[in-house]
């Protein structure tokens, strides 16, 4: 009985803070049509999503990329279709790999120090002194969270195709490279990638960005109970990032790609 009002306790407590973190988006629109955005804030955030979580992002779109060659190479070569295996992969990249994994890497990097942080900042009442110093919380600190989220998301995601195609190629050359070239495999790219499917990837990246900034800021500010507080704000916002991520790119996904168009017949 107590675990069962335990659970339903910190379900409405969830969706709470779900419906605070949406108010919160909210305001962030009305704040950015008239108030001045802390330059100095938004581009220390910048480089703390950006070049701070290269790396990461980098050398995990490198082997998924590599991964799926494994997968998708042999099978195709078995059908006589070896010349699709690059554009495939291209295509698969851009339009759910990539975005969906960095987007996944920056929410478990960055919305979590963004829930810590703040969520800290709560519980230690620096929000309070904020306000005593006349300066709002969400010009300070959400903004420029949220602008580097989404403007750095889309980068990432840009160099992390690059990464994952050239990690495709190395593995089709020294697994496959009798059955698949180089040449071969990058005019299947050529052919089969399209511009709509790159800005299709950076669409989907500023969306991404926008959700785990805003959830990671919320879940912080709505923090309560002391460092045992934080930590729990912590892993639930990432959770509800990564929740959001997949349910946004659903969306996202059927609204820019439904349809009977085909891209293979292009590389036919």
């Amino acid at each position: 009985m107590t675990k069962n009002l335990s659970s339903q306790n910190g379900l409405s407590q969830w969706f709470t803070r779900l419906l605070a973190a949406i108010f919160l988006g909210g305001q962030v629109m009305l704040h950015l049509l008239k108030t001045k955005i802390h330059r100095r804030n938004t581009l220390d955030q910048m480089a703390v999503v950006g070049p701070d979580s290269s790396l990461i992002a980098l050398v995990t779109a490198s082997f998924v990329g590599m991964v799926f060659t494994i997968q998708v190479a042999r099978e195709f070569i078995n059908f006589g279709s070896g010349n699709l295996v690059g554009g495939v992969l291209a295509i698969a990249l851009a339009r759910e790999l990539t975005p969906v994994l960095t987007a996944v890497v920056v929410a478990g990097r960055v919305g979590s120090a963004f829930a810590a942080e703040i969520g800290t900042m709560r519980v230690t009442e620096q929000i309070d002194a904020l306000y005593v110093l006349k300066t709002d919380p969400i010009d300070y600190l959400v903004i420029p969270r949220i602008i580097a989220c989404c403007l750095m998301l889309p980068v990432l995601t840009i160099l992390s195709l690059i990464t994952g195609l050239a990690g495709g190629l190395l593995v089709a050359i020294a697994l496959y490279g009798d059955h698949i070239s180089q040449q071969v495999f990058l005019d299947s790219v050529q052919n089969m990638l399209e511009v709509w499917d790159l800005i299709g990837a950076a669409l989907k990246a500023v969306a991404f960005g926008g959700l785990i900034a805003v959830i990671g800021c919320s879940w912080g500010l709505t923090t309560t109970g002391g460092a045992k507080g934080v930590g729990q704000s912590t892993t639930t916002a990432v959770v509800t990032s990564l929740l959001a991520i997949f349910v946004a790119n659903f969306f996202l996904s059927w609204l820019m790609f439904q349809g009977t168009g085909s891209a293979i017949s292009g590389g036919l």
